[in-house]
């Protein structure tokens, strides 16, 4: 009987091994796509630059990440549909509410919106 219940502890201590490993290596990749993609806003896409209004000595509101701002440049000739200010792109904006993950997702790989217009 003891060999039954060191083998059922042996499977038990496994089994929980093998579940901390796959959910321990799915949170891993999770976070690191979460570090990816603030690694693309912050650096490389530039989102901030027209999302975040900047303070007076330039730095980026951080109490606005993201959440839209008036931009400092404009169109030479008019350009339909144009908007002086960038839209909050955050999960609680309005533009994400609207257009949901999979709308930005689009749009980010398309350079069309959502309902295929560009």
């Amino acid at each position: 009987m003891a060999g039954i219940a060191t083998m059922y502890s042996m499977r038990k201590t496994l089994w929980c091994g093998l579940v901390v490993l796959l959910f321990g290596a799915t949170a891993v990749a999770a976070e690191s796509n979460v570090e990816y993609g603030r690694y693309l806003v912050e650096n490389l896409g530039g989102c901030v630059d027209c999302h975040t209004p900047q303070l007076p000595n330039g730095e980026y509101d951080k109490t606005h990440w993201l959440k839209g701002a008036m931009l400092s440049f404009q169109p030479i000739h008019p350009i339909p549909h144009w908007k002086a200010a960038s839209p909050d792109i955050t999960p609680s904006g309005p533009k994400w509410k609207k257009w949901g993950e999979a709308g930005f997702v689009k749009f980010l790989e398309t350079a069309a919106w959502p309902d295929g217009a560009w």
